[in-house]
């Protein structure tokens, strides 16, 4: 087949489902060989050291993974003229600040909100440190492996698309909740991640600072082919069009998004920066990976960008909990990581 018949057999099996062999068609066509091929977007891929069948059920569907007493764990829906995302929001027994900060995790491809919360601890740490958390569910209905859709040019806009949902969504839980409107930040993984680099860009107004966990740059892509090319080798993106505190992690031999995807993201935004001064960390987790932490600072010290490279690791949530699935326990934290950058980020009105 050409290059073009192959994209538009890739089309129609999409269409009637087949993502599988809609995935090894473009591959081989991208590749030029019959390898194995990754899903059709940043699709989470078990941890090589703990590799296992996802388990989303292995927390409580009212509590997550925190376990204090009056924890809730609500399933919301959000509705607005782009249509509708259900969500899950974890509000913490303990007493918050008033107002409370709030952080808006995206999940993986094939994930949930139950499973990602389970999988980052988040809604544990929640508890512990005192904020809300908010998780979009991708419908099945708006990608079969509900993939939030980061490659879809359509998509990287502020208005009428999936990241006006997300947007949407979280401003409902700041009308329902006492919410800090300037600590309000949003991370993901994979496909996650990307969404989330898209909403940083595309609402300024509302995200203090994003979390790209194993994602791509804004711009990486346009469509499925243009996907699978990023994924596998980078690609070449604009400049951010404005410089949002950004914190990302990627391990040095995740097969299904080329660690490329992570220097890109980190430089993307350097673009739109100036006078920031470069510090860099090297440790090892104890009986885990070794890691590389690159933090780039204002003239105050406050980290406005940071890069953690994980040496060995897969794409996987980085020292993640095996109740989840796509998690590297043997990684540093990256959900404690997360919301230390997030702490010395404010939105500037």
């Amino acid at each position: 087949m050409t290059m073009m018949s192959d994209i538009e057999e890739a089309t129609r099996l999409t269409r009637e489902g087949r993502l599988a062999e809609a995935t090894a068609l473009l591959r081989r066509a991208l590749s030029g060989a019959p390898e194995p091929a990754p899903a059709p977007m940043p699709a989470p891929m078990p941890s090589p050291f703990a590799p296992r069948r996802p388990r989303i059920f292995d927390v409580s569907p009212e509590t997550g993974d925190a376990t204090a007493e009056g924890a809730r764990f609500l399933s919301l829906n959000c509705r607005t003229a782009a249509g509708s995302r259900d969500y899950r929001l974890f509000i913490p027994a303990r007493s918050l600040p008033a107002p409370a900060p709030l952080v808006v995790l995206l999940h993986g491809c094939t994930q949930s909100p139950e499973d990602f919360a389970a999988g980052t601890r988040m809604n544990a740490l929640a508890e512990e440190q005192g904020f809300l958390v908010a998780y979009p569910a991708q419908a099945q209905g708006a990608n079969a492996q509900k993939c939030w859709n980061w490659f879809n040019a359509a998509e990287q806009r502020r208005d009428g698309t999936e990241a006006s949902l997300i947007a949407a969504i979280t401003r409902q839980v700041m009308r329902d909740h006492a919410i800090d409107p300037l600590r309000v930040c949003i991370a993901g993984l994979s496909a996650g991640g990307a969404a989330a680099a898209i909403l940083g860009q595309a609402y300024p107004d509302l995200f203090a600072a994003v979390g790209v966990h194993s994602g791509l740059p804004v711009g990486a892509a346009r469509d499925m082919p243009s996907a699978f090319a990023a994924m596998r080798q980078g690609a070449a993106v604009p400049p951010a069009r404005r410089l949002v505190p950004t914190i990302v992690f990627h391990a040095d031999q995740d097969a299904t998004v080329s660690p490329r995807n992570g220097d890109a993201v980190i430089a993307q935004q350097e673009a739109a920066a100036s006078g920031l001064r470069l510090v860099e960390e090297r440790g090892r987790q104890p009986g885990g990976h070794a890691w590389t932490r690159r933090q780039r600072q204002d003239a105050s010290g406050r980290p406005v960008l940071e890069q953690w490279v994980v040496h060995g690791g897969g794409h996987a949530w980085s020292g993640g909990a095996t109740a989840g699935s796509y998690t590297d326990p043997r990684g540093p934290d990256a959900s404690r990581a997360m919301l230390a950058f997030f702490e010395h980020q404010r939105l500037t009105r």
